[in-house]
């Protein structure tokens, strides 16, 4: 906690002498235009978030040591095209957490390269309802399973909430048709998808004692394109979110006053797998579902907001379920989280943005508990678009309780 407090002063320090700007309303970004009205157009979008984590660990010869690893938690290019007001194209590559470990000689790992992200097309059938296809970003289940990740409130989102990454779809991401739009205040999508062939579990057997499920039904039961279905909708009661892309906001910095509610839901039948009574595998039925609420509450004369974000998630990936590598994210079992933070009064010159999350999971297998915290605080050189941020995490593993502590800090530019 230290030298937390310690990095802390020293990024206000330095941080206060680089203040130049407000943070600024970016308008459209870089768009171009394809005819006089506008109405025909293209937009570029990029951003690199770069990280740097700070922690305790200990050697191969048990010593204790202080270790820095940098590392690209995401870089990414978003083109979409609106070729008129009915149809839209959009694609989206990008690469993610590139450490050390990643690096390549000549950049052939799959770490180190560019992978396709999203690509759909939509056709606006009315003006509240729009059909799309293709490898989207149209999730169900909670706000931040639809989340962005080039305005989030703390310095990422918490694991457990992109709740299908590894087991069904490709990065959060599904192939298959969505429909989404708005009706009066009531904002909605929906999905079907065929599931992936591959998942994290694609090494694990069958050879498991009975009632522990892996997410290998396509596998293991011979079922081909299964079906998935997923939705969310919301009731946004003052300001109105778009819903032009699929990607939430986590903070708009006090220039809307929000307040939504919501819940959602994914379902995907015989999508895991276990070991039933006469060893023949037997499909277990995957279903996860959540309720929330978001917040965002400008006060004060000086641009001071608060933002805050409540959520309880259930998830039942089948009996006794723990992801291969995230037994203590992704699980069977249920999530309560919470994220808030402050927008301090600010007069032009800089902007400081303290914050905290709490995430309360209860695992099913281990028939345990734990509670995972942060404490972090953004400051503000132009919006979202020049942003640093600095998080101590305390997490907590659910048998021992015993706890484990990083300090990240975050740099991030986004065009």
């Amino acid at each position: 906690m230290k030298k937390f407090l310690y990095l802390l002063a020293l990024t206000a320090f330095s941080t206060g002498l680089w203040a130049q700007k407000p943070p600024t309303e970016y308008g459209s970004g870089l768009k171009v235009n394809l005819n006089d009205d506008g109405s025909k157009y293209f937009r570029l979008i990029t951003w690199t978030q770069f990280w740097l984590n700070l922690e305790q660990t200990s050697n191969k010869a048990g010593e204790d040591v202080f270790r820095a690893t940098p590392s690209i938690r995401r870089s990414r290019l978003l083109m979409y095209a609106q070729l008129n007001d009915r149809f839209l194209i959009l694609t989206h590559l990008g690469l993610n957490n590139l450490g050390p470990a990643g690096l390549d000689p000549t950049g052939q790992s799959s770490q180190a390269q560019l992978f396709l992200h999203d690509a759909w097309v939509e056709y606006k059938v009315l003006d509240q309802l729009y059909l799309g296809g293709g490898l989207h970003y149209w999730n169900g289940i909670s706000r931040l399973n639809n989340q962005s990740t080039l305005n989030m409130l703390p310095l990422d989102n918490p694991r457990h909430a992109w709740a299908t990454i590894g087991t069904s779809d490709q990065f959060a991401r599904h192939l298959g048709i969505y429909a989404k739009g708005k009706i009066g205040k009531l904002d909605y999508r929906f999905a079907w998808n065929a599931a992936s062939v591959n998942s994290l579990d694609a090494n694990r057997g069958l050879n498991l004692m009975q009632d522990t499920a892996i997410y290998t039904g396509e596998r293991d039961l011979g079922i081909q394109n299964s079906s998935i279905f997923a939705g969310y909708v919301n009731y946004q009661f003052l300001d109105q979110e778009s819903n032009k892309l699929p990607y939430f906001v986590g903070t708009y910095f006090g220039t809307k006053k929000i307040f939504n509610v919501g819940a959602g839901f994914f379902t995907h039948p015989n999508g895991a797998v276990s070991m039933g009574q006469d060893t023949l595998p037997k499909g277990e039925n995957v279903l996860l579902w959540a309720v929330d609420a978001f917040t965002e509450l400008p006060f004060g004369s000086k641009n001071a907001a608060f933002t805050g974000y409540l959520s309880y998630q259930n998830n039942n990936y089948g009996s006794n379920y723990q992801l291969a590598g995230s037994s203590q994210d992704v699980f069977t079992g249920n999530v309560l989280y919470f994220q808030g933070g402050v927008l301090l009064p600010h007069t032009g010159k800089s902007a400081w943005q303290p914050y905290a999350t709490v995430t309360s999971k209860n695992i099913a297998s281990l028939n345990a508990a734990a509670t995972d915290f942060g404490l972090g605080i953004n400051y503000l050189i132009n919006g979202h678009h020049a942003k640093l941020s600095l998080e101590y995490r305390s997490g907590q593993e659910a048998l021992t309780a015993n706890r484990t502590g990083n300090v990240l800090m975050q740099a991030v530019v986004f065009l």
